[in-house]
C-alpha cells in the first residue's frame, strides 16, 4: 500500500515525480474561472501569481473528480502539477469538509499510478484534514491485480503500480494529533483494502473456509479470540438458516466469530455480516445477467471482519464482537427447496418460499448467536436487497432499526465517515405479508417495500430488549462502473468506516 508521510518541506525543493493541488469552482464573483486552493501558494507564486489563468485556459474548472496535468514552474524538483477538483468553495470562515478533500486525494492517487512519489499540496488546517487526505490517497491508489498477467516490461505490458508515496505537505509530523490522525487512517484504510480484497477474489477461491482461514489468520496477528463453527458444529448447535442456505453447495457453510476485548471497556457492540461467499439464487436461480458480480454477496461479512479487525489495531475501548455468516448458496440435489421448513438457531421455524432471500436466513441464526451474548447493541450488514436499491440507488445504504435514537446515531456515524446512508422505516403492516400456514415465518412477504420486509424479518431474531440496527449496502458494496473520487471499480468495502466510527463512539461512552 501507499507509504504515508507528514512534511513540512517547501513544495519547490522537494523530491518528487508529481505536485497535487487543489482548485475550486469559481465564485459568484468570479463565476467562469478556477480558483487555487490554499495549500499551492507557492506553486502559484512561481506562475507570477497566474496559475489559475493557466488552468482555466487548459480547460481547468475546478469541478469535482477534475484533473488537470501541467508541467512544474521552472526551479521545482518535481516535473508535474497535477490539480484535482474540490467542488464549490467553503463559505467563508470555514475550510473544505473532509469528504471534499478525500474524494480529490483520492481522484489524484488514482491519476498518479505507476509514480513513485507524489507531494500533496491540498488544503490541510488540522489533524483532521490529515486524515482525510490520507484515507483519500490510500484508498484511492487501491488496485486489484493479484489475477492479471503482470506482462514484461520489454513489451510494454507491465500494469502500473499504485503510487508508491504521498507526502502531505503542511502536515505537522512531530504533532501527536496529525500523527495520531494518520496512524487512524493508515489503520482504517489497511483494513478497508482488504475488505476489497475479499469481495474482489473470485469465489472459486473464496469459499466459506477460505474465509474463515483469512479471518483465523488475521485474528492472531493482531489479538482477537477466533471460533470457527464448521458444519459438525453447526448441524450440534442446531443453526438451520445457516445450514439450509449452504445445504447446496460441496463448500459447505462456517460461522465465524470474532472477539476483540478491551481492558478499559464500559460498552459491547456486536456486528453480524452476511457472508455468502457466491450467491447463485440456490433453487430459485437467478436470471441471466444477474450472477456474473455475486462474489460481492459476502460484502457484509468482509465488512465486520474488516471493522473488527481495525478497532484492534486502534486499540478502541470497547469490545467488538464480530459474527461472519458464512455459506455458498448453490442449487444441487441436496439444496434447499421453495417450500421446505427450516428450524433457525433460535428455534423458530421458517417457512423458504425463495430460496433466493437466502441472506436473511443466515443472518437470522448469527443475530440470534449475537443476542445471546447481551451486548449493548447488535448491527448487522448485508448486501440484502434488490429493493434497497432501487429506493436509495447504487452509492447510499439504508439503516433500519427497532430503535429511533439508535438509528440516528448509526447515521451519524456513517455521516462523519463520509458514507451516505439514509434512514428508512420498519412498518408493521408489512409483518402480515410473511405470515405462513405451515411454519411460524415465511422467508417472504409483499414485493413492494422489500427492503423494508428483510427488516422486518431480521427484527425478528434480535433478542428481546437489544439495540439492533440493520444496514442494506445492497447498493454501494459493489461497482460496476467506473472509479470515482476514491472508489474504485468492483469491492467497496462499504460500511466498514461507519462501523470503526461506531465503535469509536461507543467507546466514548455514546451508547445509552
Amino acid at each position: 500500500m501507499t507509504a504515508l508521510t507528514l512534511s513540512t518541506a517547501a513544495v519547490a525543493g522537494l523530491r518528487a515525480d508529481a505536485i497535487v493541488i487543489g482548485v475550486a469552482k469559481g465564485s459568484a464573483s468570479k463565476p467562469g474561472g478556477p480558483v487555487v486552493a490554499p495549500g499551492a501558494e507557492a506553486v502559484d507564486q512561481a506562475y507570477d501569481g497566474n496559475l489559475a489563468g493557466v488552468l482555466e485556459t487548459l480547460g481547468a474548472s475546478g469541478a469535482e473528480g477534475e484533473v488537470t496535468k501541467l508541467p512544474a514552474p521552472a526551479g521545482f524538483k518535481a516535473p508535474l502539477v497535477l490539480a484535482v477538483g474540490l467542488g464549490a468553495q467553503p463559505q467563508e470562515g470555514s475550510g473544505y469538509d473532509a469528504e471534499a478533500l478525500r474524494k480529490a486525494a483520492g481522484v489524484a492517487a488514482r491519476a498518479l499510478s505507476g509514480t513513485k512519489k507524489a507531494a500533496f499540496a491540498l488544503p490541510l488546517t488540522d489533524a483532521a484534514d490529515a486524515a482525510a487526505v490520507a484515507e483519500g490517497v490510500l484508498l484511492g491508489a487501491y488496485s486489484f491485480d493479484a489475477y492479471k498477467d503482470q506482462g514484461d516490461a520489454k513489451n510494454g505490458k507491465n500494469a502500473k503500480a499504485p503510487l508508491g508515496e504521498a507526502a502531505l505537505l503542511g502536515g505537522k509530523p512531530r504533532d501527536k494529533a496529525y500523527k495520531a490522525a494518520v496512524e487512524r487512517a493508515v489503520a482504517v484504510s489497511e483494513e478497508l483494502n482488504r475488505a476489497r480484497d475479499l469481495i474482489n477474489t473470485p469465489p472459486n477461491d473464496l469459499n466459506p473456509e477460505a474465509f474463515a482461514a483469512v479471518a483465523q489468520t488475521a485474528a492472531k496477528e493482531h489479538g482477537i479470540k477466533v471460533q470457527v463453527l464448521d458444519e459438525k458444529a453447526l448441524v450440534k448447535g442446531g443453526y438451520g438458516g445457516i445450514l439450509g442456505v449452504g445445504a447446496g453447495s460441496a463448500s459447505g457453510p462456517r460461522l465465524v466469530k470474532l472477539s476483540y476485548t478491551s481492558s478499559k471497556a464500559k460498552k459491547h457492540i456486536a456486528l453480524v455480516g452476511k457472508g455468502i461467499t457466491y450467491d447463485s439464487g440456490g433453487i430459485s436461480l437467478k436470471p441471466a445477467g444477474h450472477n456474473e458480480t455475486m462474489k460481492c454477496d459476502m460484502s457484509g461479512a468482509a465488512a465486520v471482519f474488516a471493522a473488527v479487525v481495525a478497532a484492534a489495531r486502534l486499540g478502541l475501548e470497547v469490545n467488538v464482537t464480530g459474527w461472519l455468516a458464512l455459506a455458498e448458496n448453490m442449487p444441487s440435489g441436496s439444496a434447499t427447496r421453495p417450500g421446505d421448513v427450516l428450524r433457525m438457531y433460535s428455534g423458530k421455524t421458517v417457512e423458504v418460499l425463495n430460496t433466493d432471500a437466502e441472506g436473511r436466513l443466515v443472518l437470522a441464526d448469527a443475530l440470534w448467536a449475537a443476542s445471546q451474548e447481551k451486548p449493548d447493541a447488535v448491527v448487522d450488514v448485508a448486501t440484502l436487497t434488490g429493493a434497497m436499491v432501487l429506493a436509495l440507488g447504487n452509492r447510499t445504504f439504508g439503516i433500519m432499526a427497532n430503535d429511533d435514537a439508535f438509528r440516528a446515531l448509526v447515521q451519524e456515524a456513517a455521516e462523519e465517515a463520509g458514507e451516505p446512508a439514509w434512514p428508512m422505516p420498519l412498518p408493521e403492516h408489512l409483518r402480515k405479508g410473511m405470515e405462513s400456514s405451515t411454519a411460524d415465518i415465511a422467508n417472504m412477504g409483499e414485493r413492494m417495500g422489500g427492503g423494508l420486509v428483510a427488516g422486518l424479518f431480521l427484527r425478528e431474531f434480535v433478542g428481546e430488549g437489544i439495540t439492533w440496527a440493520h444496514l442494506d449496502i445492497a447498493g454501494p458494496a459493489f461497482n460496476e462502473g467506473g472509479p470515482f473520487g476514491y472508489t474504485p471499480k468492483g469491492g467497496t468495502g462499504s460500511a466498514v468506516r461507519t462501523l470503526v466510527r461506531l465503535a469509536e463512539r461507543a467507546a466514548a461512552g455514546e451508547l445509552s
